[in-house]
């Protein structure tokens, strides 16, 4: 199975995984929902005030004639609704995760323990681990906010913007997606963020099977809010894979000098 196909298998089976444990499917629940409603309330707000924003910052179209007016601003309206969502997208996982600090990182350890080998723990207290997850979630946003600024930018370019750049939001979407719900598992394992991010480089196909569905699901809400215990869960299965030390071939064996041959 390629790396692409892998990376979905363990989506698919973080989903099965969260629903045949209930209980710990209703414990993930919690804070995606505390999450979603805060969300949902900025975009209802970014919605209602895009057209003013708009106004506000293109100033030198107010003399334009129509239908350029309208066009330039109908369009702006539209991109920064966009990139709100693809915000959204990206840090809502981050958010939910620092909000669910603690019941993630139970979930992930449980899934290690049902698994079966080794549970790694961090040994930190639980405020220095919350401290770095935020800390880390901080420097993942920065990259994403680079990215967005560029797509956003990009797509004012005729053709490219409307279908490239669409595409290039959700594999970034969908790669920082999986960095963020990784790093539950991870950091378990003293991995800090350079780490993970080269790990995660080094297995890239993985990384978006798994991240570029979840964020196109993620763009229904209750969608997102039922996922994200199974997000996690799979992330955690990724993890191991990842993490796992290569197995070893068997030891070719030495040829004899006294080996016969027959002519």
């Amino acid at each position: 199975m390629s790396d692409l196909g892998a990376g979905f298998g363990y989506l698919v089976k973080g989903q099965r995984w969260a629903f045949g444990h209930g209980r710990w499917f209703g414990f993930g629940l919690l804070p995606a929902l505390i999450t979603l409603v805060v969300y949902a309330g900025a975009l209802v707000g970014l919605g209602y005030g895009a057209d003013d924003f708009v106004g506000w910052a293109t100033p030198f179209a107010d003399d334009w004639s129509s239908p350029w007016l309208g066009l330039l601003r109908n369009t702006l309206v539209v991109l920064t609704f966009v990139l709100g969502i693809f915000l959204a997208v990206i840090t809502f996982t981050a958010v939910t995760l620092l909000v669910g600090q603690p019941f993630y990182e139970s979930l992930s350890e449980e899934v290690d323990r049902t698994e079966g080998g080794e549970v790694p723990e961090s040994g930190l207290p639980f405020w220095r681990e919350l401290w770095i997850s935020a800390r880390d979630s901080v420097r993942i946003l920065l990259r994403v906010a680079v990215y967005g600024i560029l797509l956003f930018a990009l797509g004012f370019v005729p053709v490219i913007g409307q279908t490239v750049v669409p595409v290039l939001g959700f594999c970034v979407s969908g790669y920082f997606l999986s960095e963020e719900l990784t790093a539950v598992a991870l950091q378990r394992r003293g991995m800090v963020l350079k780490d993970r991010l080269t790990l995660l480089r080094g297995r890239r196909s993985m990384v978006l099977g798994f991240g570029v569905p979840l964020a196109l699901a993620f763009l229904v809400p209750f969608v997102a809010v039922l996922l994200m215990p199974g997000a996690v869960a799979g992330a955690t299965l990724m993890a191991r894979e990842l993490t796992a030390p290569p197995v070893a071939g068997p030891e070719p064996v030495p040829s004899s000098p006294y080996t016969l041959h027959k002519d």
